[in-house]
């Protein structure tokens, strides 16, 4: 008779016990793959859709906006306030970088280059849009822009000055594509 070991009832090998490894590994493997690829598509539909996307930034020719001037363009669905300053609303504004503001900021952080001011055409108190975009408007006693609903006014950086808004105009994230192509967003 000859001796041959067995493995207990019940164990296996090393061999076979790589081999189930092997197995169940594999199944959880596919079973993830699986689950993801069944998510994917739900996680994906939640993304913002092509043409939001192309919303959310507007380039903008500014080169034919005259000095003093000052044109409104739609992002986002907010007005956005475009002005080429003059060289004396320029000189202004730098001057007043030191004055005593409720939200204070250097003019330099607010215009990218001094010429042009972007801002979002929203007051900060209510939401109101303020005057001043046009040469017959008022532009209050800062020159900037006045909001008529509650007397809001903002100097030529679109700083508040006067009024009960609590924060200046909003400048938003905006870039030059070119010397006369600014993209907002």
């Amino acid at each position: 008779m000859a001796d041959h070991a067995q493995a207990p009832s019940g164990h296996s090998s090393g061999v076979e016990g790589t081999r189930r490894d092997f197995l169940y590994l594999t199944a959880a493997s596919v079973g993830a793959f699986g689950a993801a690829s069944a998510v994917w598509p739900f996680v994906s539909s939640m993304n913002p859709s092509k043409d939001v996307l192309a919303l959310s930034s507007i380039e903008v020719d500014i080169g034919q906006v005259a000095e003093g001037q000052a044109i409104t363009v739609k992002w986002r669905g907010k007005p956005v306030f475009i002005r080429h300053r003059t060289a004396a609303e320029i000189e202004q504004a730098v001057k007043d970088d030191s004055a005593e503001m409720k939200d204070p900021q250097k003019d330099e952080v607010r215009a990218q280059k001094p010429a042009f001011l972007v801002l979002v055409g929203v007051c900060t108190h209510l939401g109101c849009v303020p005057l001043g975009q046009k040469d017959a408007e008022p532009k209050g006693e800062f020159g900037g822009w006045y909001c008529p609903c509650h007397g809001s006014q903002y100097d030529t950086s679109g700083r508040i000055r006067k009024g009960p808004a609590p924060l200046n105009l909003e400048v938003p994230a905006y870039q030059y594509v070119s010397d006369t192509v600014v993209k907002i967003g």
